[in-house]
Formats: C-alpha cells, sequence, structure tokens
C-alpha cells in the first residue's frame, strides 16, 4: 500500500472505530484493531486483549449509554494518528468507582479530550488506543468532586 492510500485508510479506520463505539457494535470496534489495548491516562487503567477491552465497554457504557464523540481535528504521524474531540455523556446508570457505586445524578458532560491511536507496522490496523482527559473535569460536571 502507498504511503497516502495508507494514510487515508488510517484515517477511515479511526473514522470508523469512532462511530462505532457511539453505536456499540462492539464487534465492528473489536475489528478495527490488530490486538485491542486501551490505556486511559486520566485514570491509569489500561485494558489489554479483547475481553479486557470488551469488559471496559460495558463498564463505562453502564454509567452513560448515550456517550457519544465528536472529532474536532486528527493529526497524523508515521505510526499513529493523533484525534482531539468532545466526548459527551449522561450518567443515566449507576457508576463504580474505587470508593463505591455513585446513583445516577442525571446529569451530562462534555469535555475534550485526545487518543493517540497506535498502528501496526504497515497496516489501517489499531495496536493500542492511549486516551488522555481530565478525569476530575467529568466529575466536576456530574457533581460529584
Amino acid at each position: 500500500m502507498t504511503e497516502p492510500a495508507l494514510a487515508a485508510a488510517r484515517e477511515k479506520t479511526i473514522r470508523d472505530h469512532m462511530a462505532l463505539e457511539v453505536t456499540h457494535d462492539w464487534d465492528a470496534v473489536i475489528a478495527t484493531f490488530q490486538h485491542p489495548r486501551y490505556e486511559l491516562i486520566g485514570s491509569g487503567a489500561a485494558f489489554d486483549g479483547e475481553d479486557a477491552v470488551r469488559h471496559y465497554f460495558k463498564a463505562s457504557r453502564t454509567p452513560f449509554p448515550d456517550q457519544s464523540n465528536e472529532i474536532i481535528a486528527l493529526r497524523q504521524s508515521e505510526d499513529a494518528i493523533v484525534a482531539e474531540f468532545w466526548l459527551t455523556g449522561t450518567h443515566t446508570g449507576p457508576l463504580k468507582t474505587p470508593q463505591g457505586e455513585v446513583a445516577p445524578t442525571g446529569k451530562a458532560f462534555r469535555v475534550q479530550m485526545c487518543a493517540v491511536f497506535e498502528f501496526a507496522k504497515g497496516t489501517d490496523k489499531i495496536v493500542c488506543e492511549r486516551v488522555y482527559f481530565d478525569q476530575g473535569s467529568i466529575l466536576k460536571q456530574l457533581g460529584l468532586n
């Protein structure tokens, strides 16, 4: 695959990946990976492998079933794409925290985030999504901080 074709295929993968997360098509999201892995820098959590990533999907969508994203910008390097985006959601389900479960507040959040999507060499398959965010901002908007 030529460099421009690979760059276009990788951008399509990220756009599809993010759209599929919104529709909860987890099988299709998993198919965008060569090896499923999420690292959440804001909380220090990592989910490695398909089972762990599927658990992350369930755990993160239970409190925020309407979680969505809106791409602001994509920047591409040799082996990664950096996505800047808005993440939104409404706290309508129980939220598990280290301090215990928090009942739904009914409040919405909107935070600006950044994710680095690393790719397997020469492919359009993701090997890691590393997400940077301010967890405190989300908690504050939910009235929990």
